[in-house]
């Protein structure tokens, strides 16, 4: 056995070593240039931009299964709608003919589901001759008709911020110029 080297492998090994230590100075540079990079970044101390970034990224809905789901949205639910009522309609006003022209409008001017338009008194003389509490109800949880898949009047025409006296005096208002 010898232990000397060829020509051809010291030339190797030099080029060899040559590469090695290349790769090992680009990684030295690269990693310093990595920590200059690292340190001119701006680092996030403000609190509450942190909380805005969670909310931007925070997932859109949430996935439910089996009971403890079923348990789970119906909470989500409830918290919902009890924040829904916590929250007053139009300033709170109790005037039937702004509410009616921010809401109601819309179907009631136009027809629209087969609503009585505001404008046909003929329409609005059945319902009427059933007295105002009974129109009131069907203001507050809804109406599909006496079969019960007629029209659609959602439950506070489809504002549940709306308290019950703002539907009262709204379908006060609407009955009085319908008479």
């Amino acid at each position: 056995m010898s232990t000397h080297l060829t020509p051809s492998d010291r030339t190797f090994m030099k080029h060899f070593a040559m590469m090695i230590a290349m790769l090992a100075g680009t990684a030295v540079v690269l990693m310093i240039v990595g920590t200059f990079v690292w340190e001119s970044l701006p680092k996030e101390s403000n609190q509450r931009e942190m909380l805005r970034a969670a909310d931007r990224i925070a997932p859109v809905a949430s996935v439910y299964a089996g009971d403890t789901g079923r348990a789970a949205m119906e909470a989500a639910k409830a918290a919902a709608a009890k924040a829904a009522a916590a929250q007053v309609a139009y300033g709170g006003t109790t005037d039937g003919k702004v509410i009616f022209g921010k809401l109601c409008t819309t179907c009631h001017s136009t027809g629209a589901a087969g609503a009585p338009m505001i404008t046909d008194k003929a329409a609005w003389a059945p319902r009427i001759k059933q007295g105002i509490a009974t129109l009131v109800q069907h203001a507050i949880n809804g109406y599909k008709g006496p079969t019960g898949n007629g029209p659609l009047m959602p439950p506070k025409g489809g504002n549940p911020a709306l308290t019950d006296a703002q539907v009262e005096a709204t379908v006060k208002w609407m009955v009085s110029q319908v008479q």
